[in-house]
């Protein structure tokens, strides 16, 4: 495997770790550069979107973060916003200097620039069309977003701002094979409005992502198996997701199905006795302890699947 450097920046002295804050930091304008990689991220997956789950919640679009073994998926996901009336501008990778460097996403008033990168979902490069604050509720676009409207009624269609997908999603801003854009007024403009950084909610499930194998660009070669989430912490479903696929396939038998449903369902009860100790929450410990068994759980899938297709390559 190629060596790659990693260079970590400082980020400013009055930023605190988001760990300690009782609630979500502000900045008067974005930091720019947290991580700086040498070789690019791969490109946006293309996927569906889960729908909405409750009102209020908004879209967050899955990208590409970096850890020491690498480029890794963290899903797209619906979330609550700091307060009503804020949108998400999407972090997005930057060649810059022979390096790419990651500019963080942030909650504002307005969209401002991410790079022009196509994430989809009404994020299509410049600005957001899936929805808008009117008053204080989130109306959704459903001719861009997908939303469950037997729970969300807050809707309206609006086709304009419909764009065709075409060819590979860049997943970074200049350098070769990246995008070219560059803000625009409006996006220079929302960059020096005041911000809310991402969450301990949207923190916590990046971390969570990092924790899990199959999302590394080096296991999934940029393909993830669970490339989004209606809510943080819904691995489970899509695992079992994956062994559906599976039996379905014919990639994995009866035996194989059985006892990775076992040990799924064993990881969903010790987690809801969890839960009910705590108050309905999960203590840092217990969310680790959930995740490796998920990893395991993960990793007799994939092994379960490619056993079974050297067996039949059919």
């Amino acid at each position: 495997m190629r060596k790659l450097t990693i260079i970590r920046t400082l980020l400013l002295a009055l930023c605190v770790p988001l760990a300690l804050a009782s609630m979500p930091s502000r900045a008067s304008a974005q930091i720019a550069v947290g991580i700086s990689v040498h070789v690019g991220p791969p490109a946006i997956p293309v996927y569906v979107q889960p729908p909405c789950p409750t009102e209020g919640f908004l879209w967050t679009p899955g990208y590409w973060a970096y850890g020491d073994a690498g480029y890794y998926w963290v899903p797209g996901v619906w979330v609550a916003p700091p307060r009503v009336g804020l949108l998400w501008t999407p972090g997005y990778w930057g060649f810059a200097g022979g390096v790419y460097g990651w500019h963080a996403g942030y909650w504002g008033p307005h969209v401002g620039f991410y790079g022009g990168v196509n994430y989809g979902f009404g994020y299509h490069g410049v600005g957001f069309v899936g929805g808008e604050w009117r008053g204080g509720r989130f109306a959704y676009n459903t001719a861009v977003v997908n939303v469950n409207t037997t729970v969300v009624h807050n809707t309206f269609v609006d086709r304009t701002v419909v764009h065709e997908d075409v060819g590979v999603r860049a997943s970074f801003n200049g350098g070769p094979g990246g995008t070219r854009a560059v803000a625009t007024a409006q996006e220079r403009a929302a960059e020096h409005e005041e911000h809310v950084n991402a969450t301990s909610e949207q923190m916590g499930h990046e971390h969570m992502a990092s924790q899990d194998r199959s999302n590394f660009a080096s296991e999934n070669h940029g393909r993830p198996a669970n490339p989004a989430m209606s809510r943080v912490g819904e691995r489970a479903e899509n695992q079992q997701k994956r062994i559906g696929n599976g039996v379905e396939s014919g990639k994995m038998n009866a035996g194989e199905t059985a006892h990775v449903e076992k040990q799924e369902h064993n990881i969903n009860q010790q987690t809801k006795a969890d839960r009910e100790a705590n108050g309905g929450k999960l203590t840092p410990q217990e969310k680790k302890q959930v995740n490796k068994e998920q990893n395991k759980t993960s990793k007799e899938i994939k092994k379960d699947k490619e056993k079974n297709k050297e067996k039949d390559p059919k």
